[in-house]
């Protein structure tokens, strides 16, 4: 194979791939079925201009006809005046008109004939082009129908070129959010440890942060101490002076319990004299 007929094989596939890319059946249809139409309407055309001429020819005999008539009506006239000469004329004349006659009823017949058959050819092709109309009907809807699902699948399978570059949007995002995120949580950590220093001066680090807690809640415990014992130290006298003395109960008076008990005490008490020496 040559260089050139490669070239020419190169290109005829890249452009026919261009084209059936580009080409659109629906596009296609309605082409051809306008195309079908200008055909239609030329038949159409046809038909009216073959009825056309057959109706001058119609028009053109029956004018032959009535001027051959005349001439056999003047030849009488002129046998009946005895002039044979005008009437011979008249007939020759005649005979000749009878000859185009003739002529012209064999052409009216041809395009009788042509018209008939231009007027079914023209019928013919009016059922076809209206079969062909609803034909391509039915395909751009079928094939209006298959590309609407054809969208919807990829739309929902992710495939489509559209989504496709969402989905790389969303994910893009996605991975820069998160990036950002564990930017901000490392310089925080950064920050609180003290190895980095806030150029704000609004952030301290961890162990001056600590004793600084530790200040306050020292500071916070004295404070609290120091007002418990000013709210303790004035109470105090002011419960002492409102107290009421202390009032004695009476005796109560001696009976024969009182005496068992003095007895059984000095029992214990004798019993307790008795065990000493035993203990030493």
């Amino acid at each position: 194979m040559g260089l050139w007929q490669r070239f020419k094989l190169i290109f005829s596939s890249k452009a026919n791939k261009a084209l059936d890319r580009a080409e659109d059946p629906r596009q296609t249809l309605d082409y051809s079925y306008e195309k079908q139409l200008e055909l239609l309407q030329k038949v159409r055309r046809g038909v009216a201009d073959v009825a056309t001429s057959r109706k001058r020819l119609e028009l053109q005999i029956a004018q032959l006809e009535q001027q051959a008539g005349k001439l056999e009506s003047q030849a009488r006239a002129a046998l009946s005046q005895g002039r044979e000469d005008l009437a011979r004329e008249a007939l020759t004349r005649r005979s000749g008109l009878s000859t185009q006659i003739d002529d012209l009823r064999v052409q009216l017949a041809q395009l009788q004939d042509q018209e008939e058959k231009l007027t079914q050819a023209a019928g013919q092709l009016q059922a076809r082009v209206e079969a062909f109309r609803t034909k391509k009907e039915t395909i751009k809807a079928t094939y209006s129908a298959a590309e609407a699902q054809t969208k919807i699948n990829e739309a929902v399978s992710g495939i489509s070129s559209e989504l496709g570059d969402v989905g790389l949007a969303v994910q893009r995002a996605e991975d820069k959010t998160q990036q950002m995120t564990a930017r901000a949580g490392a310089i925080d950590e950064l920050l609180a440890s003290g190895a980095l220093v806030d150029a704000t001066g609004t952030s301290k680090d961890s162990l001056t942060a600590e004793l600084e807690r530790m200040s306050s809640a020292s500071e916070v415990e004295d404070s609290l101490s120091r007002l418990k014992a000013e709210i303790a130290g004035p109470a105090a006298p002011a419960v002492a002076a409102a107290a009421p003395p202390a009032v004695e109960a009476p005796a109560p008076p001696a009976t024969a319990t009182p005496q068992v008990t003095s007895a059984a005490e000095a029992t214990g008490s004798d019993s307790e004299k008795s065990d000493k020496p035993t203990a030493e």
